[in-house]
């Protein structure tokens, strides 16, 4: 085994263990850390520390580096791959993502990802965020989803950014195309979701109170406003402030309104799809900075090409 003793640092001090010995051990991994702590494989001055013990400035950790470490290869840099940042700071880059491009690799060795242009670009985020293959990405986008991505640099940032995402104090807006005929100028769908019980690729939203009990799905709420309608279709800005997996994408279908060229969840345009991706663009992201200015942003991007073709304005 591969023991190592790390001291903790004075920021560090007052912090829960599992929270210093992920920003201490390069490479730590989160839920192994938490198992390692939770199964009494961490001393703390010698001795096993009490679950939800928090360190001082001078303990030495004593712990299996193996243990604590993620077994997954992190993502490989790709010197050569387009990146378009918005918004950078000493605490936090905000990306621009294309449709087409995955934010984060799934298997090891995997390329073409946001995820390989910004570790390339900025090698410090290797060993942030929740995996090596997420460095510093607090938040996803769909493959197809095109628009902007926040990402923490260090792990302080990032431990703060994922805190206010969790308690909606990130505005996170969106824009995306859908059929015009019956849609309101504005409403709220408050349909909870559940992942689908036929279909993994898919999620489910709960219409019926029986589905509710069935399912147990989770809370999930959308704002939207037209912005514009053009012909067939409608140009639509939408709030989610947890924004569950596809949630947008779902609920708009479940007002029989489904995002152009989304044949997951069943647009079709005269027997073919509007699109060759879903028209989902995130268009705004912001934050306060909760009194950090390094991690203050309010960050827009511009509609992209192939959805502003289906609305043209004028």
């Amino acid at each position: 085994m591969a023991k190592v003793e790390v001291t903790v640092t004075e920021d560090l001090g007052g912090e829960r263990l599992d929270k210093a010995i992920v920003a201490l051990v390069a490479g730590a991994s989160r839920a192994r850390v938490k198992r390692a702590v939770e199964g009494g494989e961490v001393r703390v001055n010698g001795r096993v520390l009490a679950k939800g013990g928090v360190v001082k400035a001078g303990d030495v950790i004593s712990l299996d580096e193996t243990s604590v470490k993620s077994a997954e290869g992190g993502a490989v840099a790709e010197p050569d791959a387009p990146l378009t940042i918005r918004h950078e700071s000493a605490g936090v880059l905000v990306a621009d993502k294309p449709a087409k491009q995955p934010t984060v690799p799934q298997r090891d060795g995997e390329t073409g990802t946001l995820a390989n242009a910004l570790v390339a670009r900025f090698p410090e985020l290797a060993g942030v965020g929740y995996s090596p293959r997420e460095p510093g990405v607090v938040h996803r986008l769909d493959t197809d989803t095109s628009g902007l991505v926040v990402v923490a640099r260090t792990a302080e940032a990032f431990e703060e950014l994922r805190d206010a995402l969790q308690n909606e104090r990130i505005s996170k807006e969106y824009l995306l195309v859908c059929k015009s005929d019956g849609l309101p100028d504005e409403g709220t769908i408050e349909h909870p979701i559940a992942n689908h019980p036929k279909d993994k690729k898919r999620v489910y939203p709960c219409i019926h109170p029986r589905d509710v009990m069935r399912y147990a799905p989770r809370p999930a709420l959308t704002r939207f406003s037209v912005v514009r309608r053009s012909g067939e279709w409608a140009l639509v800005r939408a709030t989610a402030p947890r924004a569950v997996r596809h949630q947008i994408r779902a609920h708009f279908a479940s007002i029989e309104h489904p995002l152009a060229g989304d044949a997951l969840y069943g647009e079709e345009s005269s027997g073919a799809r509007a699109l060759d991706r879903h028209a989902l663009h995130a268009s705004r992201v912001a934050y306060d900075g909760g009194g950090n200015a390094d991690l203050a942003f309010d960050v827009t991007s511009e509609l992209p090409a192939d959805m502003a073709a289906l609305v043209p304005n004028g």
